[in-house]
């Protein structure tokens, strides 16, 4: 821990820099990629929409010993045709999901003669279509509401460009999720819905700190004209490193947990629809708020005229040595004549004395 701290010091204080901004194509290329392979997922495989989206029936066995490969017999046997999903839900407990039925009768006949329990103790759900639509329609809204409040938000509280920026991290952080989900083949539940609203705003908690940085370094730089808004933005980035991995590190040990051992040992269904969303979208919100959202916003701020003239001011006298204090941080002007020390040298001949 203490060697990271040394190193998160070296990178607040600049004496160790990490060149996001200008590899920004890099990171552009990998994030291309990784939005290519799920648009393929979402196109070849789609997602597995649960019960609760396209509606269906669902039935419950609680029974020491149940097996997935009896419940599907069990399912064959009532003559039940079309997709069915059985999932089992720790080491007494199998769940199976079909398409809408009219009647309950014959599958919880099978059920009970396959593994040997009372008609009563089936426990047995049905979900209309009308009311999966309904939750879809609302996840929707909720997931445009949401980004509409933060675009605003943004742009009141620190700029318009930020905003920008932020809102095509989270869109690129949802994308991949969501493919990522599509090839896993998990079903898409409302803790799935739960899981990329807190992945949302998880990235964007993570994008805002980056940002604030980078406000509070480019506040003065067209007056002091020492460094570039893409060199101020990229010390911020890497002086919001450190704290950025640490509270990654922090957020997904929990959620790892969660996946593997809940999960993946003792079986929990809606742990892992919940738990995969967040681990994904964790790790994928903390990449975009230093790879992606960041080189954008530094992109966009590069085309204005101002910061043109800025870029042409320091191209021409030479960037000063990179400290943290920019408000001390000497000033160029646009003449030749009002050169500082750190752009023409110091003079080493001694002064003459006056006649």
């Amino acid at each position: 821990m203490s060697r990271l701290s040394g190193i998160g010091g070296r990178l607040y204080r600049g004496d160790t820099s990490i060149d996001f901004i200008g590899k920004r194509r890099r990171w552009y290329a990998f994030s291309g990629l990784l939005i290519l392979a799920s648009a393929i997922s979402l196109g070849v495989q789609g997602l597995h929409l649960g019960i609760e989206f396209k509606g269906g029936s669902e039935f419950t066995i609680t029974k020491p010993g149940v097996t997935i490969a009896d419940a599907r017999a069990a399912v064959v046997t009532a003559g039940i045709t079309g997709e069915t999903v059985v999932q089992k839900i720790g080491s007494n407990k199998v769940r199976i999901q079909t398409g809408a039925l009219t009647s309950f009768d014959a599958v919880k006949t099978s059920l009970a003669s396959t593994f040997g329990v009372n008609i009563e103790s089936i426990d047995t759900q049905l979900i209309g279509p009308s009311w999966g639509k309904e939750i879809t329609h609302k996840a929707l809204y909720g997931l445009f509401g949401f980004l509409f409040v933060v675009m605003l938000y943004l742009a009141l509280a620190f700029e318009p460009k930020m905003a920008i920026a932020a809102v095509i991290a989270v869109i690129h952080d949802v994308f991949i999720t969501v493919g990522i989900y599509a090839l896993v083949g998990f079903d898409v539940t409302p803790a799935t819905v739960i899981g990329f609203l807190t992945i949302l705003g998880y990235s964007l908690y993570d994008t805002v700190v980056v940002f604030d940085k980078v406000r509070e370094n480019t506040r003065t730089i067209t007056s002091t004209g020492r460094i570039t808004y893409s060199t101020a933005a990229n010390l911020a980035v890497n002086q919001t490193l450190v704290r950025s991995f640490n509270t990654s590190l922090i957020a997904l040990l929990p959620v790892a947990s969660i996946l593997f051992v809940g999960a993946g040992l003792l079986g929990a269904g809606t742990l892992k629809d919940l738990s995969l969303a967040l681990f994904v979208g964790l790790a994928t919100g903390t990449y975009s708020s230093i790879f992606i959202a960041t080189p954008i916003l530094a992109a966009l701020r590069e085309r204005e005229p101002a910061m043109k003239a800025l870029a042409k001011r320091v191209a021409q006298h030479g960037s000063a040595p990179l400290v943290t204090d920019l408000k001390s941080a000497p000033v160029v002007t646009g003449g030749s004549s009002n050169k500082t020390n750190w752009a023409r040298g110091p003079r080493n001949q001694p002064k003459r004395k006056g006649r």
